[in-house]
């Protein structure tokens, strides 16, 4: 199956390409700068193009990923250019327009699915990341389409485009409006935000952790997003009248009005105890993995970056507010940001060093009273640190072994020759003598 990619070098478009070739489909991007076009080209191993309507000619999914204030003009250009029986897919995060568009443009033959993916270019996992389809009409491939996002763990919600673009009236234009409100009210303070951490407490550390990523986003993208959604208007009215509402009763030190306020907009967030309980999760998330941390200095820990998967492995060395010390096998010492690793676990660390660290063989024999058990031994074995493999390669009893007496010889395979020689202390003391 040929998948093009309109807009594909950049953002979400990329993320997307990233995402599709893994499924083996043959998978072109599109973009208008050359240099960068390669450079994703060779990064992702797919194909580049800068040619829209050669593409559009060749594939059986085209996906519209460009500024949304270019969407429908995009639509309408590449529209008579779909050949017969393929499907083309929007993504942005206003539906009303691009869905008038194809409708209106793409000829008979050719389907469309007007989808708003609810997450951005830095999403590493496709599994539980919601996706919207506004569909007007389900042809051939919208059972395809559907199942194929089913099956990657999506959560998908089928609605009408007005009614999607009333929510994300709510979800974008309203949050995003009043996150950058708030940095900016921060910026014309004259506060340094790093001066806030030694009274932060965890939930102004989500906000602001919160208002960072949305504010750090492509601010022509953000302002797209506003302006392109034709609630916004009387949306941020809403705000701007909100905030002025409760400016005043605290300018006329209207403790009542304030009160009555606050009360009537607690009454409509819906379920406050579930709120509260997955800000709690969230919280105890930020703390419990620092704590673990703390508690391992000193000690040998595996760290896996979240965006470029790379492995870190060495003793932690110290700890500060933003960053992990890390000492690795050769003594080099790096900093990492804590906010962008997570700890490996045991096995995860274990599995990391048999595909990467050197292993250490070494076969040992010793002799035990006849009545011993191998297989215990050997378990025993097995339990000892940094020990991946024990087998056991030969059991002799024949002279000079003594009539009462039976030996052994395992094979062991180690990360360590200190573990190794932790594997003798063991045998010593089921009674076995080395030989």
């Amino acid at each position: 199956m040929k998948i093009g990619i309109i807009g594909g070098t950049r953002g979400l478009g990329k993320t997307l390409a990233w995402y599709l070739k893994d499924f083996n489909y043959d998978v072109t991007v599109t973009g208008r700068d050359r240099i960068v076009g390669n450079q994703v080209s060779e990064e992702l191993g797919i194909k580049y193009s800068d040619n829209n309507k050669k593409i559009v000619q060749n594939s059986d999914i085209v996906i519209i990923s460009v500024p949304i204030s270019s969407t429908e003009e995009v639509i309408e250009e590449l529209a008579p250019f779909m050949k017969e029986g393929s499907l083309m897919l929007d993504v942005t995060s206003v539906k009303e327009g691009p869905s008038r568009k194809m409708k209106e443009c793409l000829g008979e033959g050719v389907e469309f699915i007007p989808t708003h993916p609810v997450f951005g270019p830095r999403t590493t996992d496709l599994k539980g990341q919601i996706i919207v389809l506004t569909p007007i009409e389900k042809g051939k491939w919208y059972p395809i389409i559907y199942k194929f996002l089913e099956d990657k763990g999506m959560r998908i919600i089928e609605t009408t485009a007005e009614h999607h673009d009333d929510m994300m009236g709510v979800v974008q234009v309203l949050t995003h409006f009043s996150y950058i409100s708030t940095a900016s009210a921060i910026e014309k303070l004259q506060i340094d935000i790093k001066d806030t951490e030694n009274y932060e407490s965890p939930i102004y550390n989500l906000m602001i952790d919160t208002i960072a990523r949305i504010v750090s986003q492509n601010p022509y993208l953000t302002y797209s997003i506003q302006h392109e959604n034709k609630r916004g208007e009387k949306i941020r009215q809403a705000l701007f009248d909100s905030v002025s509402e409760l400016k005043d009763a605290l300018t006329k030190e209207d403790e009542d009005k304030f009160v009555e306020i606050a009360l009537k907009a607690t009454k409509h967030m819906g379920d406050i105890q579930a709120a509260l309980g997955r800000s709690d999760k969230a919280i105890n998330s930020l703390t419990q993995e620092y704590n673990i941390l703390l508690q391992s200095i000193g000690s040998e820990v595996g760290l896996k970056h979240i965006y470029s998967d790379t492995i870190h492995v060495g003793t932690i060395k110290k700890i500060d507010l933003d960053f992990i010390y890390l000492e690795d096998s050769n003594g080099k010492v790096k900093r990492l940001k804590i906010s962008n690793v997570e700890i490996l676990s045991d096995e995860e660390l274990r599995q990391w060093k048999i595909s990467n660290q050197k292993i250490h063989t070494r076969d040992i024999s010793a002799i035990f009273n006849r009545n011993s058990s191998p297989h215990i031994i050997k378990d025993t074995l097995n339990r000892v640190e940094d020990v991946i493999g024990v087998e056991i390669i030969d059991i002799y009893k024949e002279e000079p072994i003594k009539e009462n007496q039976i030996s052994y010889t395992f094979k062991i395979l180690s990360l360590s020759e200190d573990s190794i020689e932790e594997c003798i202390n063991v045998l010593k003391g089921f009674g076995g003598i080395t030989r």
